[in-house]
């Protein structure tokens, strides 16, 4: 007998807990050719502005000891082209999508926001919050509960779709952000985000990115990162996505026992494009292994 892989997140029913995580899989289309997307749960595009973005200048990826550096500078189409020739594809996917997106401005996310609840292909929003805001000296929404709150509060306002907020582990106190952002609307909280890093090439005696620093993920991130969700878990009520390191099915089902509800895999899908898909197989394989009738008996299961 197969096990029940299915998850309820935040009213979106998903096949199994595996999504994708923003920046790592385009808009779906792009990796269609190596992954089936109706075996994972869900599928999250690359984080979405109001204009394109052209992003940072080269070098902007950087393999380092137990995982990679990016500094894309959120290079995306912008929400008008991704209407017109992004939104076809997803019609033809029996699979939630989730657009992840993001502004310099509350306003901006707003707007984003609006525009996006009105489009039915996309079954629920991510919002980055990440990001600098300019209105006030570039300090950034994601790391003060205050600018946090006011991004979702103004996002919640204009749209019925599921909200999902993806939280920075950059931050002194991640469960005062959780709660602040659950606080404001946010139906379902993601993390972690991820970590500031860079790296040095010795003989040139300069950074290696052209953008001097950028996002560290990959598998030296996953003990900061399930940490953060198990604190999480443990302080709000609304679902978890546990993002940071997932390489294969024992990284998403700790993260699963730590509190989260769904997955999303990153850094692996650059050296396995099917690795999505990959995890949720093998997981599904230990729950019958193990004789676990249904994943959603796992969840927050972890014994401490």
């Amino acid at each position: 007998m197969k096990p029940d892989m299915t998850v309820n997140l935040a009213g979106m029913q998903l096949r199994n807990p595996v999504m994708t995580a923003s920046g790592t899989f385009g808009y779906g289309e792009e990796f269609a050719e190596y992954v089936d997307l109706e075996k994972i749960g869900a599928f999250v595009t690359k984080g979405l502005s109001l204009k394109p973005r052209a992003g940072n200048p080269t070098p902007r990826i950087v393999e380092t000891p137990g995982g990679m550096l990016n500094a894309i500078g959120l290079q995306n189409v912008g929400i008008d082209a991704f209407i017109q020739k992004k939104v076809p594809f997803l019609q033809s996917v029996n699979t939630p999508a989730i657009a992840n997106f993001f502004g310099n401005t509350i306003d901006e996310y707003a707007e984003l926001a609006g525009r996006l609840d009105q489009i039915p292909e996309v079954a629920g929003l991510e919002v980055n919050i990440s990001c600098p805001n300019v209105k006030q000296g570039g300090i950034v929404f994601g790391t003060d509960p205050e600018c946090a709150a006011s991004v979702v509060k103004a996002c919640r306002a204009v749209t019925s779709k599921p909200l999902i907020v993806k939280l920075s582990p950059n931050v002194t106190d991640v469960v005062a952000m959780a709660k602040a952002c659950e606080d404001a609307g946010a139906d379902c909280l993601s993390l972690i985000n991820t970590l500031t890093g860079m790296a040095i090439d010795l003989n040139r005696r300069r950074p290696v990115l052209a953008n001097i620093t950028g996002g560290f993920s990959g598998p030296a991130i996953k003990p900061v990162a399930l940490r953060m969700v198990w604190q999480v878990a443990k302080a709000v009520k609304v679902p978890i996505i546990g993002i940071g390191g997932i390489m294969n099915a024992t990284d998403a089902l700790e993260f699963i026992l730590a509190g989260a509800t769904a997955i999303q895999v990153g850094t692996a899908s650059f050296i396995n494009p099917g690795a999505a898909q990959q995890i949720a197989v093998e997981m599904e394989a230990w729950l019958v292994e193990n004789g676990v009738d249904d994943i959603k008996s796992l969840i927050g299961a972890l014994e401490t």
